[in-house]
């Protein structure tokens, strides 16, 4: 996996912000790639991940670190205009702090050295950047650093899961000479083609 320990997450968490601003009131009950999830699910669980991963980086380890991602449906604060661009901009200052990445932290109630916790919660922005992205009709070119280090991170992923070790679902194939976000979203298990239904 690519070195993290001077990766500065704010640009990925910027461009995450201004996607949140671009979603309609509307548009909270649309489809994404993530099954489960709706625009408003997304929102949620995007708030709550960058609060975690806050803490994580802070070693501030307690409820918000030990709850389990799919312990309980997200919720979407009602100020989540204002409280997820405040709590992206956290979290990305959180790991501008070299002890971030040192030693080890906890994340979705599971123990991890500091600087897995951060590649995982830059592969988070990255690739809820594109589902956000998608299931709003939105343009999406992610920080370049954050792209290479989320496609290192889900490469090594999609190998453990061929040991019987993942946590994605099943990787979707594609062409080796695609875009690298494709092959960064194929490997999450998404389809890097996916556009929303069609309203009826």
């Amino acid at each position: 996996m690519t070195d993290t320990t001077t990766l500065d997450l704010g640009p990925q968490a910027g461009i995450v912000a201004r996607l949140v601003a671009g979603v309609p009131d509307a548009g909270l009950g649309g489809r994404t790639p993530c099954p489960a999830y709706a625009v408003g699910d997304l929102l949620g669980h995007l708030a709550g991940l960058a609060v975690a991963f806050r803490d994580a980086a802070r070693k501030d380890l307690g409820s918000t670190t030990d709850t389990a991602p799919g312990a309980a449906a997200p919720s979407l604060p009602a100020s989540w205009r204002t409280e997820l661009p405040r709590v992206l901009d956290e979290l990305a200052e959180a790991w501008r702090d070299p002890a971030a990445w040192a030693g080890m932290t906890r994340a979705g109630g599971v123990d991890l050295p500091g600087d897995i916790a951060g590649a995982v919660a830059v592969d988070e922005l990255v690739i809820h950047g594109w589902d956000l992205a998608r299931a709003t009709g939105q343009e999406y070119a992610p920080d370049q650093a954050a792209l290479r280090t989320s496609h290192a991170f889900l490469l090594a992923a999609a190998q453990d899961e061929s040991r019987g070790g993942g946590i994605f679902g099943a990787v979707v194939p594609v062409p080796d000479d695609a875009p690298l976000l494709d092959r960064a979203v194929g490997l999450s298990g998404r389809d890097p083609g996916w556009t929303p239904p069609a309203s009826l």
